[in-house]
């Protein structure tokens, strides 16, 4: 049962078959008790005839002939009576051919309705009430032969299990090619999505219907997801590279000496250009470390996080000797995919880091939005180098070490997101202050 197309027919066949078992059943009742309310509606104006032609003739009970339907005087016609007194005589309709019907005693005025075995193991319907005429008491059974009428509703039920299996059919037959219908559109998607990986299309249509409409859009999200991660990979790889051609051309050179003699100045700027390239290997080694912790597209928890991310600053600037510290409030609840945010605010605390006198500082914060907000004790940026910050591969000092493409893959995540970035001065120093603000949604 792993096709849902298939668990939907087998759903509905199963729902439909109970429902029209329901009808049927209901319909059944339904004639019965309106066949049996007919045939007691006949049966209570044969009582009121009886009653009328009853009378005492001597203190005998007697019917008068022509008030009584000529149908009591044919032998087993199917409709028959019995009047019964206190004292056991009775009164029988010559259509009980000298037989007679057991009935129980009521009182006067009671009605009760019984099913009776009769002549010729005929199936009767037999209204039995008591009555009071000129001050005598008796009980009236009347009864008629329903054997002709169960006739009928046979034929009739028989057409009716017909027309209900015509239309279970159709409706059947009808839910199918719905439902075929129905999941044909997601053929489309699937061809899309094939489409998707083979590089033809950037994104799935949303014109889908609305139950596979969440899905559209996590593909299309996941998919955008990817392609940032995989510019920013790019753009790490090359800063990567940039970074690491200066310091090995200035090796080669020192090394590239015919003598094999290098002189003291020129051995202490090879050894800055290795331990920059040591720095940049060690700094690219954690980061991969510390993102490699947790599984893909999981949510980034901030109280979870944050320690090691802070840990692993301290590492990479030790020289500096940095209080690095970092406040997460309750409210905050995980947000956001893991890998871009710790390499969102990894960048943005390395930037300062790079720029703090002593401390660093980062707040995470959620009143409708999640805030981000890393300050620095340095000596803060002037308008036009804010203004600079958000461009790709700028660089504000050239003598500080560090990835120019920085505030550029930051400008990807929040724009990923939906976001906002702003800059402005720290408010406990002269230092810089970043903070990125994320809709919840």
């Amino acid at each position: 049962m792993k096709s849902l197309e298939l668990r939907l027919q087998v759903g509905i066949v199963l729902s439909l078959i109970l429902l029209m078992g329901l009808v049927w059943l209901i319909g059944n009742q339904s004639l019965r008790g309106l066949t049996e309310d007919f045939v007691v509606s006949r049966l209570e104006h044969d009582a009121e005839g009886l009653v009328a032609a009853l009378v005492w003739v001597d203190h005998d009970p007697e019917l008068r002939e022509p008030r009584i339907n000529p149908i009591f005087n044919q032998p087993f016609s199917g409709h028959y009576y019995v009047i019964r007194f206190p004292d056991d005589r009775e009164l029988t309709s010559r259509s009980l051919w000298g037989q007679t019907l057991v009935i129980p005693p009521v009182a006067t005025g009671e009605v009760v309705r019984l099913h009776l075995h009769g002549p010729e193991d005929q199936s009767l319907l037999v209204l039995v009430r008591g009555f009071e005429k000129q001050g005598q008491y008796f009980t009236l059974a009347v009864a008629e032969d329903l054997t002709p009428i169960e006739k009928h509703k046979d034929r009739f039920k028989e057409f009716y299990a017909l027309l209900i299996l015509l239309g279970l059919s159709a409706l059947l037959l009808v839910q199918i090619l719905m439902l075929r219908r129905a999941f044909r559109r997601l053929d489309t998607v699937r061809e899309e999505v094939g489409q998707l990986k083979q590089g033809s299309r950037e994104m799935l249509s949303e014109n889908v219907p609305k139950e596979i409409l969440p899905l559209v859009l996590e593909i299309n999200q996941l998919y955008r997801l990817f392609t940032q991660r995989l510019q920013r990979s790019r753009h790490a790889l090359g800063n990567l590279a940039h970074a690491l051609k200066q310091p090995l051309t200035l090796l080669v050179q020192y090394l590239d000496n015919e003598k094999y003699t290098i002189n003291n100045a020129q051995r202490q700027r090879a050894v800055k250009q290795a331990q920059r390239i040591q720095q940049l290997m060690e700094g690219e080694l954690l980061r991969a470390r510390l993102a490699g912790r947790g599984g893909s597209s999981n949510k980034f928890d901030s109280s979870k996080e944050l320690p090691d991310l802070v840990a692993l600053l301290k590492q990479l600037h030790y020289k500096k000797d940095l209080e690095i510290s970092y406040c997460v409030a309750d409210s905050v609840l995980p947000f956001g995919d893991r890998e871009d945010m710790l390499e969102l605010i990894g960048n943005l605390m390395e930037n300062a880091c790079k720029w703090a006198k002593k401390k660093v500082f980062c707040t995470v914060s959620e009143n409708g939005s999640v805030s981000i907000v890393i300050e620095d004790d340095g000596s803060g940026l002037s308008d036009k180098e804010i203004n600079q910050l958000s461009q790709r591969g700028s660089r504000l000092d050239e003598g500080v070490e560090g990835h120019g493409l920085g505030l550029a893959i930051v400008a990807d995540i929040i724009e990923l997101y939906s976001g906002e970035i702003r800059f402005g001065k720290a408010l406990k120093s002269q230092g810089l202050r970043v903070e990125v603000i994320f809709p919840r949604h």
